[in-house]
């Protein structure tokens, strides 16, 4: 069973959307043609989504170079009193993507992991596969992503049709990596043999949080502000990503050795979630990326299909 696991990181998913192109390209092939099962958390939700309606890869790129800067437009500085973001055009985004479909529409196994803020629970939307009891199908495809994407202080939680509120998955599988092998485990009776997961990533950040004179640390440490703009960079919030995909990573291989390939990379830089003026910058790495891991993303992908689950 081959599954494609790609993580959260605002912005930066187009690195992974560069990566998923390139492959594209390769097989000649749309990406969910080549996989059993696809998840994604928070942005990587947005481009799981996708590929389970078979959006080329260049077409969703252009998507996020297009609304990008409208959705990372600031109404606040910092989030004292509203969320520094509205979700007012990452709501229109994707409901221009994915429409009036529902989870129940979906066939190809899709996982989107989120968070039942109201039962304060982990939760993972699921489409219409398998056994579906207990998993509420009637829910948007535009609305469960929105919830996946619904990263605290930065965007407000998202209203599940007045049943509970849900926020960004990353907040407990920024990479859902895990949730796949419960779910193969679980759901689809595989063994640990049988499981082979290809994991992207959205660049690994050098953040810096360098000893200081003060060490009654507060606001000004753990979410800094850049001068003059008053801008708060998410630093907290990007730090706690990044150690929760890096120990599913860690996690995951010693469960699955060669069965696990995860493409990442280091960004030399912060790179924050909202910062689009990386944008290029990230497009050309993952481009790099694939480049350099063609001979692997091959092997992993021997027979050109996936299998049947």
């Amino acid at each position: 069973m081959k599954m494609l696991c790609i993580d959260g990181g605002g912005i930066r998913g187009v690195f992974a959307i560069a990566i998923l192109q390139a492959i594209e390209e390769e097989f000649q092939r749309p990406v969910g043609e080549l996989f059993d099962v696809i998840a994604g958390t928070s942005t990587g939700s947005v481009i799981a989504a996708a590929i389970c309606l078979k959006t080329e890869m260049s077409e969703l790129l252009e998507s996020y170079k297009r609304y990008g800067r409208k959705i990372f437009d600031r109404q606040a500085k910092v989030g004292f009193f509203k969320s520094v973001y509205s979700d007012r055009y990452l709501r229109r985004f994707l409901q221009q993507a994915f429409g009036e479909l529902t989870l129940a529409d979906i066939d190809k196994p899709l996982l989107i992991p989120a968070v039942d803020l109201t039962h304060g629970r982990p939760y993972v939307h699921r489409s219409n596969y398998g056994d579906t009891k207990g998993h509420d199908l009637s829910v948007k495809l535009w609305d469960a992503v929105l919830s996946s994407c619904s990263a605290p202080v930065y965007f407000p939680p998202n209203n599940i049709n007045n049943k509970y509120l849900s926020i960004d998955g990353g907040l407990w599988a920024n990479n859902p990596s895990l949730v796949c092998i419960t779910e193969a485990l679980h759901n689809f009776n595989k063994s640990m043999s049988e499981i082979k997961i290809l994991s992207i990533g959205t660049g690994q950040q050098n953040i810096d949080f360098s000893i200081d004179d003060d060490k009654y640390w507060g606001i000004k440490q753990w979410l800094p502000f850049q001068l003059p703009s008053m801008k708060v960079t998410p630093k907290l919030l990007d730090l706690a990503l990044h150690l929760s995909s890096e120990s599913v990573s860690y996690h995951c291989k010693l469960l699955l050795e060669n069965r696990y390939l995860r493409l990442n990379e280091e960004l030399g830089e912060e790179m924050p979630f909202d910062e689009i003026k990386f944008i290029d910058e990230l497009i050309e790495l993952g481009k790099q990326v694939f480049k350099k891991k063609t001979g692997e993303i091959g092997n992993f992908l021997s027979d050109n299909r996936g299998s049947k689950v």
